[in-house]
């Protein structure tokens, strides 16, 4: 049994607690929002996640020093917007050498940190008395916490640069229900990657639920998701990140899931403004954080600092932050300049690896 400390309690953090409780771990979950936990000790169930029954084995807190003192694992589960924030509140109360695992997707405007970056950033700040020698996870792939709460078969990456720690962290979120596995987790230790990805899929998610909403159909979609896939791996590659990466389940079959399936926040958000709604009345109407907009300033700016042709991005933040119409937005993708799959001047010799490593 492991003690663990979750801080955030939306549907992702709810959904990972009562999957660890369930394990027969120690589960301790704090919010910034005291009326949230007043609600979920009282009805012992989520509003966003009707059909999921909290374990009353599962306790909650509204101190952030109990949350964090003792544990095993600290779980940040809160919005990307407020990890930053989230990580000073608690700073003074996580201990040399512990544990963290995030599960927020999002980069920084402002610093471009990746969420990880984020809160090693912040405890180590200068004049301000953090810990050391913190190992810090992201946890990342095609999971939706509808599907999570209801012992579906998931599969989940744990990314650390510290090996040994990805496979503690594997060891722990390998989760069962009736004896039968319903979470497999694989290890990386391309973390870079592994954020990039996560934060990247939620605005090709956006641009799909776009399509949706224009009254396009699955060509359009499959385009979206597999051009869009080709943006966030130039961009990766040159961020030093590792191909296979964004092949995987952090990487497409993240963005698989986000960009079709009916419980993904970003595809409804699309949907919407493909519909006539502004970006603001969509997040209105979801009722939750749309990642996908909240990464586009950061995406954009990533696209320019390392020169990396993000035509998709681009197009999205005209969309969300421009006010361009959406339907004249994917009249001008469709009629850009004729290009080719394949690198330039390489096309044969690409070829040919390719096949030599499938083979």
């Amino acid at each position: 049994m492991k003690k663990i400390g979750v801080l955030g309690a939306g549907t992702w953090g709810m959904a990972l607690a009562r999957m660890l409780c369930n394990a027969g771990n120690d589960v301790l979950v704090w919010s910034a929002l005291e009326a949230e936990i007043d609600d979920l000790q009282k009805t012992r169930r989520h509003p966003k996640l009707p059909d999921m029954v909290i374990p009353k084995e599962l306790q909650f807190t509204k101190s952030m020093e109990e949350v964090c003192t003792g544990k095993d694992i600290l779980l940040f589960a809160v919005p990307s917007v407020f990890v930053r924030s989230t990580t000073a509140a608690a700073r003074s109360f996580i201990p040399d050498g512990q544990v963290i695992v995030d599960v927020a997707k999002g980069i920084e405007p402002d610093t471009l940190m990746t969420m990880s970056e984020v809160i090693r950033s912040e405890l180590e700040k200068e004049n301000c008395e953090g810990p050391h020698d913190v190992k810090i996870v992201a946890l990342s792939g095609p999971t939706h916490a509808e599907e999570v709460a209801m012992d579906l078969p998931t599969t989940i990456v744990s990314a650390c640069e510290d090996e040994a720690t990805a496979e503690m962290v594997q060891d722990i979120f390998m989760g069962t229900a009736e004896n039968v596995t319903c979470m497999r987790v694989y290890t990386n230790t391309d973390v870079k990657g592994v954020e990039l990805s996560a934060a990247l899929k939620n605005i090709i998610a956006l641009s799909a639920g776009i399509s949706t909403g224009l009254g396009y159909g699955d060509n359009a979609r499959a385009a979206l998701i597999t051009r869009g896939l080709a943006e966030i791996v130039r961009l990766g590659l040159k961020m030093g990140c590792v191909e296979q990466t964004f092949y995987g389940l952090a990487g497409v079959g993240d963005l698989i899931v986000t960009a079709t399936s009916r419980h993904s926040r970003n595809n409804r958000a699309g949907f919407l403004i493909g519909q006539g709604c502004t970006p603001d009345e969509a997040v209105k109407k979801v009722g939750m954080v749309v990642e996908g907009i909240n990464a586009l300033p950061a995406a954009v700016k990533l696209a320019a600092q390392y020169d990396v042709e993000m035509p998709i991005v681009t197009f999205m933040d005209g969309i969300i932050n421009g006010g361009k119409d959406p339907g004249e937005a994917a009249a001008q993708l469709m009629g850009r300049k004729k290009k080719s799959e394949l690198p330039a001047g390489n096309r044969i010799t690409y070829f040919a690896r390719i096949l030599s490593e499938t083979l």
